[in-house]
C-alpha cells in the first residue's frame, strides 16, 4: 500500500477512520495539497473548496471519534464534475453562457446521495462545454491535460476528474457518460470507471443528451468504483427514467467467481481500425480470462457501424442546448459545438424515428448475444491519447471525437453495463484498456471481472510526484 495519503484508496480510508488510525482531516489535506501542486499542470477543477472541505473533514473526524459516521463514504475526498448541480456550487458546465451567481440550491440525485454519505467534496471538475466532445477544454476553463504526458488530451468529457483520480486529487471522482465519457477518460488516464446499465444511478436533471446519458465512478480501484456505485445508486423521485431500488450492495461482486463464464473477445466490433500496439495489449489481456477459469473465444458480435445512429441522437440532443440559448450566447459556444449544435438543429422527426428503431434492433441484437454469453471485451480506445486541446488527433483526417470512440458509443445506444480497466502502456508510454461489457442489469458480472482482472494486474499510476 502506498505510503502518500493522496493515493489512499476510499476503501482504505474507511477502514482507517474506522480504526482511529487514519485521519479525515488528513486525508483531506492531503488530496488539497496535490490540487496546490499539479492543478496549474493539468487544470482538473474550475473550483476548489478548500475551507468547505477542510470543515467537512472535521465534522466527519468527530462523527468517527463518536463512532457515528453518516454513512459508507463519511470523510472520503470527493470530486464532482461540472455538470452536475452541487448545492452552494455554480454549475457552469464549462460555458461562460452560464450565470454564476444561480441561486445554486439543489444537488443532483447522486450528489444527494454522496453528501448523505459523509463524503467531503473538494470541488469542481473540468469538462468540455456541456459535455458535447470526447476531449476536455472549454471556452470557459482551456485546456485539461494527461498526467501521463501534459502534451496530451486525458479525453473527455470528464477529463478533469480522471486527472484527480490520476493524480492523488481525491480518491472518489463522479463523471457522466453519454458516449464513453467516463469511459474514453479513463482509458487515456490508465484508471478505472464504470458506466451502469441505464436508469441505475438517478439523474436530475435529465441531460440534454437524453437516454444515452449515465453518471458513473471514476476511481484507483474497482472495489472504490463498487463502493461509490452502491451510494450513488441509491433512489431519488426526481429521475423518471430510474429502474427501481433493490438495495444492491455492489461491493458484493467483488468476490464473486468468474469461473465459467463464457466471454466473447471482439478486437474490433467487426469494423474498427485499432493501433496494433493497442490491439495487442487488449487481446493479451482477454486472453488472460482463460487463467482465471473462464472460457474465451473471439466472436463477431454483427452489431456493424453504429456511429450513424449515435450522429443522430448526439447531434440532435446538443441542438436541444442551442434551442435555449439567445443568438448572443450562442456566439459564445465553442466553434465545435455551435456547428454541431447547427447541423443537430437540421435533423427531422423522421431521421430522428428512423434512428430510434435503428438502435431498438441494435440492441436487441447485444441482448440475444448476451443470451449466450456473459461477458463482451473490447479495447475501450482504438488508440492512446493524442494532442491536447485538439478534437480528433492531428493529421488522422477524422473531424469529430465519435471517429475515433467506435468502442464506446455504441454502448450507450444499447445501455449496457460497461467498464474500463487499465491492460498496460504502449511504447509511448500511454496507457491502453480493456472494456469489459455484459447484459442490462448485469453490473455484478462487469464487477467480478473487473476485481478479477485487477487482482493479477494492479493499476499503475503516472509517477507524478
Amino acid at each position: 500500500m502506498s505510503t502518500d495519503l493522496s493515493l489512499f484508496s476510499a476503501t482504505e480510508l474507511v477502514h482507517g477512520f474506522a480504526r482511529g488510525t487514519l485521519s479525515p482531516v488528513e486525508a483531506a489535506e492531503a488530496a488539497l495539497n496535490k490540487i496546490d501542486r499539479h492543478n496549474d499542470t493539468y487544470n482538473a477543477f474550475i473550483l476548489v473548496d478548500r475551507d468547505g472541505a477542510l470543515a467537512a473533514a472535521k465534522a466527519s473526524e468527530k462523527r468517527w471519534k463518536d463512532k457515528s459516521p453518516l454513512g459508507l463514504i463519511d470523510g472520503v475526498p470527493t470530486s464532482i464534475k461540472d455538470l452536475s448541480l452541487t448545492k452552494g456550487w455554480p454549475t457552469l458546465r464549462g460555458s461562460k453562457t452560464t450565470d454564476p451567481a444561480g441561486p445554486w440550491e439543489e444537488d443532483a440525485p447522486y450528489v444527494a446521495r454522496m453528501r448523505e454519505h459523509g463524503a467531503v467534496f473538494l470541488g469542481k471538475t473540468t469538462t468540455p462545454e456541456f459535455g458535447w466532445k470526447g476531449v476536455t477544454d472549454s471556452p470557459l476553463t482551456g485546456i485539461t491535460r494527461n498526467p501521463w504526458d501534459p502534451t496530451k488530451t486525458p479525453g473527455g468529457s470528464s477529463g478533469g476528474a480522471a486527472v484527480a483520480c490520476a493524480t492523488g486529487m481525491g480518491a472518489l471522482h463522479q463523471g457522466s457518460d453519454g458516449g464513453g465519457s467516463v469511459r474514453m477518460p479513463c482509458g487515456f488516464t490508465g484508471i478505472y470507471g464504470i458506466k451502469a446499465t441505464f436508469g441505475r444511478v438517478p439523474v436530475y436533471p435529465a441531460s440534454p443528451f437524453g437516454t444515452l446519458s449515465n453518471i458513473g465512478p471514476m476511481t484507483r480501484t474497482v472495489a472504490d468504483a463498487a463502493l461509490m456505485l452502491t451510494v450513488m445508486s441509491e433512489p431519488d423521485l426526481r429521475d423518471w427514467y430510474a429502474l427501481p431500488h433493490d438495495n444492491t450492495d455492489w461491493r458484493q461482486a467483488l468476490s464473486q467467481s468468474i469461473k465459467g463464464y463464457r466471454i466473447a473477445f471482439s478486437p474490433d466490433l467487426g469494423h474498427a481500425k485499432v493501433d496494433p500496439d493497442v490491439a495487442a495489449l487488449v487481446r493479451t489481456a482477454a486472453e488472460s480470462f482463460e487463467e482465471l477459469g473462464a472460457h474465451v473465444e473471439t466472436h463477431d458480435p454483427g452489431i456493424g457501424d453504429t456511429s450513424e445512429i449515435f450522429r443522430i441522437f448526439w447531434y440532435s440532443g446538443a441542438a436541444s442546448v442551442y434551442r435555449g440559448l439567445t443568438a448572443e450566447q450562442q456566439a459564445m459556444l465553442d466553434p465545435g459545438l455551435r456547428e454541431v449544435c447547427e447541423v443537430g438543429s437540421e435533423i427531422t422527426l423522421a431521421e430522428f424515428q428512423d434512428a430510434t428503431k435503428a438502435r431498438e434492433a441494435f440492441g436487441q441484437k447485444l441482448n440475444a448475444m448476451f443470451s449466450e454469453y456473459d461477458l463482451l471485451l473490447t479495447p475501450t480506445l482504438p488508440i492512446t491519447a493524442f494532442e491536447a486541446g485538439e478534437e480528433v488527433p492531428v493529421g488522422s483526417g477524422m473531424k469529430r471525437w465519435p471517429e475515433w470512440t467506435p468502442f464506446s458509443h455504441p454502448f450507450n445506444l444499447s445501455r449496457h453495463p460497461a467498464a474500463t480497466i487499465p491492460c498496460g502502456r504502449c511504447p509511448d508510454g500511454l496507457p491502453a484498456g480493456l472494456q469489459i461489457l455484459s447484459a442490462h442489469h448485469r453490473e455484478d458480472k462487469v464487477i467480478a471481472a473487473s476485481r478479477a482482472y485487477e487482482t493479477g494486474h494492479p493499476i499503475e499510476l503516472p509517477p507524478i510526484g
